[in-house]
This record gives structure tokens, sequence and C-alpha cells, in this order.
């Protein structure tokens, strides 16, 4: 890049055709390199002051155009289901959030030079639902590099969305059909847009983890036509997106206040939908519609799709237990190795590697606290931790369900407590044989006939039974059904049969 602009004669953009030739010319082989060179050359016409807008918004298409399949590969890998290395993994997220940031500043830019009149307006209103179009695409591309790592989301992601669509109201073209991009499975408009991506972060952000975040993005942007998005409240409304003070959506009900310059996402249209795609996929059939960037499962993309069911439905789902405010230390054990060797099992003799955590508030189903860890980067939607409240010998399990920033930046888990107490156990499927460890969970729910234990991932079997001892008896476990499955571990319920070990 160094170089690349002289003169405004020389400019190597100044000519769609040798624009397009320059791009023909990128190196394809290596998305990630190629979509850092790209970026690079946005940020450049964005910052170039001599362009007539008419040009301008062409080249920033065309470069756009040429980057999507570099950014869509870069997506595929980084939201893959097995974890990247994290260096690897850094280099991704780094690319695809500059390459949404300064395309996003510079769709803005361009609408801001249309709303002033610059030189070339005329050319380009014909386009300018492609262009806010697209700009609202990308900047859900910014708000979902955010969301994956739990970051404080830019507030100029608001700014931009609220940006976008008052112009395209104001100006009554919010509803005009567009194709995004060439080879787009369906066309889409404004009101879609923001609709889907307001949808997917108020019903999914701080709630899914990177793998199933990015497949509930995929799943609003298809199911956001049959959302609603307006400036009157309807009586199905359960978002609220303020355009003169853009902020993240809130929840809104009926007896929340109307507000002037308020959009609203309603959802009547969307239950008859899920339902329908709801029975396609049980048959575990993924239609060829559902653009999801990839080849998908269909009982993980069910999963997922249920997790929407209950939150973009109306009424929403409601809290299951009061929440008491209350000041408690936690010991905590992030991760299933850790709480095997403070579980009394593991042949573990070095110093203790827990941390402490401070309870905000708890219910008898979970709590919230600000984390204050070493590493809060290893933390994430889905992990398992260990806890064991202060003065007290014996540790619990939980799942950490929600992970969010405050405005300074202090990160706050929501964890679901699985069992107040845990014994280490060994397991195997033959009585005589060594077997491995598990993690049996006592719970005053837990009937007398079923338990549920914590093991090393893929251990669990619908066809496998196993042997364990536990409190001095014997047991036949008869498996019933795997619960949940972690990156470090299978949660799974046994019909659990006590074994007569007395001699006769």
């Amino acid at each position: 890049m160094f170089g690349l602009f002289g003169k405004k004669s020389n400019h190597p953009l100044a000519d769609i055709k040798s624009a397009q030739q320059l791009l023909d010319e990128l190196p394809k082989n290596d998305a990630l390199k190629a979509l850092q060179e790209l970026t690079s050359w946005i940020e450049a016409v964005r910052e170039h002051a001599e362009f007539q807008l008419d040009h301008e918004a062409a080249v920033l298409c065309l470069i756009d155009d040429t980057a999507r399949p570099l950014e869509r590969k870069l997506v595929r890998d980084y939201f893959a289901a097995s974890a990247l290395p994290p260096f690897q993994e850094n280099r991704i997220w780094m690319a695809l959030d500059g390459f949404h940031t300064q395309l996003s500043d510079a769709y803005l830019k361009v609408l801001v030079r249309y709303r002033n009149g610059d030189k070339g307006s005329t050319a380009i209103k014909p386009v300018l639902p492609l262009i806010s179009a697209r700009g609202i695409h990308t900047l859900a591309g910014k708000l979902k590099c955010a969301a994956a790592r739990y970051t404080l989301v830019d507030q100029t992601i608001w700014n931009g969305l609220a940006a976008f669509y008052s112009h395209a109201h104001e100006q009554h073209y919010q509803d005009e059909t567009v194709q995004l991009y060439s080879g787009a499975p369906a066309s889409t408009s404004i009101r879609h847009e923001i609709a889907g991506i307001l949808a997917w972060y108020a019903s999914s952000s701080s709630t899914l983890n990177r793998f199933h975040l990015h497949l509930a993005e995929r799943l609003t942007a298809y199911l956001g036509q049959y959302l609603a998005a307006d400036l009157q409240r309807g009586p199905d409304c359960i978002y609220g997106f303020d355009l003169s003070d853009p902020a993240p959506p809130m929840r809104v009900n009926m007896d929340t206040r109307q507000q002037p310059n308020m959009l609203y996402i309603g959802v009547a249209g969307i239950k008859p939908r899920i339902e329908q795609l709801r029975q396609i996929l049980k048959k575990n059939i993924v239609p060829e519609e559902l653009n999801l960037g990839g080849l998908f499962d269909a009982g993980i993309v069910l999963e997922v799709l249920d997790h929407l069911a209950k939150n973009l439905t109306f009424p929403p789902p409601m809290r299951r237990a009061v929440r008491h405010k209350l000041k408690v230390s936690l010991n905590i054990a992030n991760g299933f190795s850790s709480i095997m060797e403070h579980s009394g099992i593991s042949l573990n003799f070095g110093d203790d590697s827990s941390i402490t955590w401070e309870v905000e508030d708890i219910s008898t189903g979970g709590f919230r606290c600000i984390v204050s860890a070493p590493n809060p980067a290893a933390l994430a939607i889905g992990s398992l931790i260990g806890l064991r409240p202060e003065k007290l010998d014996y540790w619990g399990v939980g799942i950490v369900r929600r992970l969010s920033r405050d405005q300074q930046d202090n990160l706050h888990a929501g964890v679901e407590i699985l069992s107040h107490r845990i014994t280490g156990v060994g397991i195997c499927e033959q009585k005589s044989e060594i077997g491995q460890h598990a993690l049996w969970l006592t719970s005053p729910e837990d009937s007398k006939k079923e338990i549920c234990l914590l093991m090393s991932p893929d251990t669990f079997s619908i066809h496998r039974s196993l042997y364990a001892r536990h409190d001095n008896k014997s047991y036949l476990l008869l498996p019933l059904a795997l619960l949940e499955k972690g990156e470090d571990f299978d949660l799974a319920r046994y019909r659990k049969i006590e074994e007569d070990t007395n001699p006769k």
C-alpha cells in the first residue's frame, strides 16, 4: 500500500477499470492476508478527499464485493465448533473486526456526504437502499465480533444503525428490496436487516457460546423477514431501539411508555415460521434456503432455534427464581480437570489453583458476580466451573450461562448451579477394569432412581451402561440422556440400580 496514492491522475482507484484490474490481481490463496490488504484499501478510499461521491461509493462496493468471499471464509474458521489455537483465533478476529470497522465507517461517510449534498449525490440516489442495507449488514458484522468476545459494544455501532435506518425512514426507502451481494440466497430490505440484527443481539448476545452465537445470527437474518420493525408499538413488541438516543435494544411490553423515535421489534409473524422450520429440522434436514455459512448438523441448528423460540416469541420467558442481593465470596475452579483436582478423587498434591469471585446476587438456581480472574479470556459461555463458598469444605459445580461487560469494562458472569455438592467417583464399563474418574452430582431435586454425572468429553453413550461406587454403595448406571455437551465435559443423566454386594 505504500505509494499507492500519489497525484489524483495517478490514483489506481480513480478509474473503475483500473480498480477492477487491481482487485483481480489480488492473491486470494491467503484469505487473512487478502482481507487485511482490502481493509487498508477501504481505509485509504475513505480518507481520500478528492473522490466524487458516486465514484467513492462505486469503488467501496467493488472492494466490498471482492472481500466478501474472503470474509465468509474467515467467519467459518473463527466461528467453527472446534476451537482454534489462540494466536490464530486472535489474528482472524482482528482481521474481521478491522474489516467491518473500516467498511462500516466508509458506508457511513457516504451517507453523510449524500445528506450534505456533495457532488455526485444525485447519481447515487437510486443505490441508497443497497448502500444503507450493506452498511447495516457490515455494522452487524462488527457487532458480532464484539459479542463473540463479550466485549463492551462500541457506541458507533448503535449510532450507525440509527443513522442508516432513520435516513431510510425519512426518505421512505426502508422497504425497498435489494440483493446484498451477488449469489445471495434471497433479497432483503433495510427494515428486515435491522430487525434481524437487533432481535439477534437482544436474544442471543451474552447467553450463547461463539459457535451457537453464529448460528443464531444466521437464523435471525433468515427470520428477519417475519419480524416487524415499526415506530408504533404493537401488542406483540418485545424489544425497542431508540433512534434518537441509540443504545442496546431493550425489553418492552404494553406497560412500557410509548417513546418517540423508538423502533419497536414485533414478533407476531415469526412464531409459525419457527415452528415450520423446527418440524423440518426434526427430520434431520437443514433447508437449502438457510444460509448458515457452512454445513451444520440439523440437531445443533434445532438447539439454537429453540433458544430463539424462547426469546423471540411473546410473551418472553420469565425468571424462574427471585434473585437476592448477597455479598459472599466463592472459591472458583475453572474447567473439568481443575474441578476434578478439588473433588477428592484426583491425586493432586500441588497448591490450590482456585481463584475467588465476589457474588453480587444469588437465587436458588444460580448467581451473578464480577469476575476477577487472572485470565478472564479463558472464560466463555458454557464453561464448567467448580464453586466452594467460604467456610465450607465441599465443592459444588455450575455452568456459565451469561457473560457481559459494563461501562467500566468489568466482566459480569451469570452462573447456573448444577449441584451444590459433588463427589468424585470412578466409573467403568466392566467391574474388573480400572475405568476413569467422574463427578457424581448431588441435588435435593434428584429422585432416588436417577443421578447426573459429569464426565470427560465423549464418554457418554446411550448404548453403554456404567458401574460406579458412591457413598460405600455399588451401582449399575443405565444411560437415559446426554443433558449437555461442553468443550471439556459430558453432562448425562442415568438410572441407578443399587447392587447387592452382600456375600451369600
